[in-house]
């Protein structure tokens, strides 16, 4: 995800490049937003401002949702050298939450046939390659350690801008929305699985879906003595 922020906001100031002019009787084009420029340096994520939601097939008839309320995030972020960026990732399994969950469901669901969160308190996810795949979008790679197993992830994350900072959030700030789909019992976490050839269960295929801000170095202006 760090490796696609930079290369989108490279690839968002080339596309503002002027362009062949058009025909006479061709209508006005819109006009171009101005170039942002957005620093360098170790982003954190705005946790009131992030969400992490998963998904999942509940006998055909519903797509299930849960989210995860306590995850962090840092991004190292050098437009100059996408490359050298790292993303790191760290999520409580225990802040877990469910719509309605009737008694004794959540104590299920962390417990030794689900996550196991006892044994297992922490959920990390590490980027390791970006694929860009159109101006403001690319798929990124990393490894996920979930349930005691690691494997990689693949996420399509979609650039959402950024600024260097503003007289009421003097910070740098970047966002994006990502989507993604692992299967839980790569990660050993198989009970619930339909038998082949029905929804009697509770999906293998888990949808990930990410919304998150990014804050970054003081504005210029605000950092100065």
């Amino acid at each position: 995800m760090n490796r696609l922020i930079a290369a989108a906001v490279l690839a968002m100031l080339a596309a503002c490049a002027p362009a062949s002019a058009p025909p006479a009787d061709a209508p006005p084009a819109p006009v171009a937003p101005a170039a942002v420029t957005v620093p360098a340096g170790r982003y954190t994520l705005d946790k009131t401002h992030a969400s992490l939601i998963f998904r999942v097939d509940h006998l055909g008839f519903s797509r299930y949702t849960g989210r995860f309320a306590d995850f962090d995030a840092t991004l190292d972020f050098t437009p100059a050298d996408p490359a050298r960026m790292a993303l790191d990732v760290s999520i409580d399994p225990r802040s877990l939450a469910v719509e309605n969950p009737p008694a004794g469901f959540l104590d299920e669901l962390l417990g030794p046939q689900f996550l196991n969160a006892a044994q297992f308190p922490r959920m990390t996810f590490k980027s390791t390659a970006v694929e860009l795949t159109g101006p403001t979008t690319a798929r990124v790679t990393g490894d996920l350690t979930l349930h005691g197993v690691t494997a990689p992830v693949t996420l399509d994350v979609r650039y959402n801008g950024g600024y260097e900072g503003h007289p009421m959030d003097p910070n740098a700030r970047i966002g994006f929305s990502a989507t993604g789909a692992l299967n839980r019992s790569v990660f050993g976490i198989a009970y619930g699985i339909p038998a082949p050839g029905t929804t009697m269960g509770v999906s293998d295929a888990v949808e990930i879906i990410v919304e998150a801000e990014f804050s970054g170095p003081p504005l210029a202006a605000a950092a100065a003595p």
